[in-house]
């Protein structure tokens, strides 16, 4: 392992849009794609999102209007790249702190006019103190990033 717990975790996944719907898609669609099993509302989650500018908050809503911020966002560059703080800890609860929290960057690269490319990389996971690197191995795993880029994949398939 490395100073930073691991290598980033990297996985690439093609749509069928150009960049601007597929970006459109990560970020204001994300309550299409996003499985309500990896919230902590479950199954009665109101909405989970990302507020469109830098320093805006990834959140999800739950029962009674609940609300539980688990991201900041550090770039909003649509079409092409955004990146946020992941501020959800090994234990699996919101960080506040975001210096205790790692980061996800998403680029979308067109491929074509009617295919982008999207290349995500979630590093530093070495900031999250105890646990990163079983943290990590998790979200390299197949049902880390890998399940949660597919079911947004899916949401391009009618």
């Amino acid at each position: 392992m490395t100073g930073e717990s691991g290598p980033p975790v990297r996985r690439t996944v093609t749509v069928e849009a150009p960049p601007d719907r597929a970006f459109a898609v990560f970020t204001e669609g994300l309550a299409t794609w996003w499985p309500s099993g990896y919230t902590w509302s479950g199954e009665v989650l109101e909405t989970i999102g990302i507020e469109p500018c830098e320093g805006g908050h990834c959140f999800e809503i739950g029962p009674g209007g609940f609300r539980s911020d688990w991201g900041t966002v550090l770039t909003w560059a649509p079409p092409g790249r955004l990146a946020f703080a992941w501020q959800i800890s090994p234990e699996r609860v919101p960080e506040p702190n975001p210096e205790r929290a790692s980061e996800v960057e998403v680029r979308f690269e067109p491929e074509g006019k009617t295919r982008t490319r999207v290349e995500l990389e979630h590093r530093g996971f070495a900031r999250h103190g105890e646990g990163a690197e079983d943290y990590r191995a998790g979200l390299d795993s197949p049902a880390g990033w890998t399940l949660l880029l597919e079911c947004y994949a899916a949401a391009f398939v009618a």
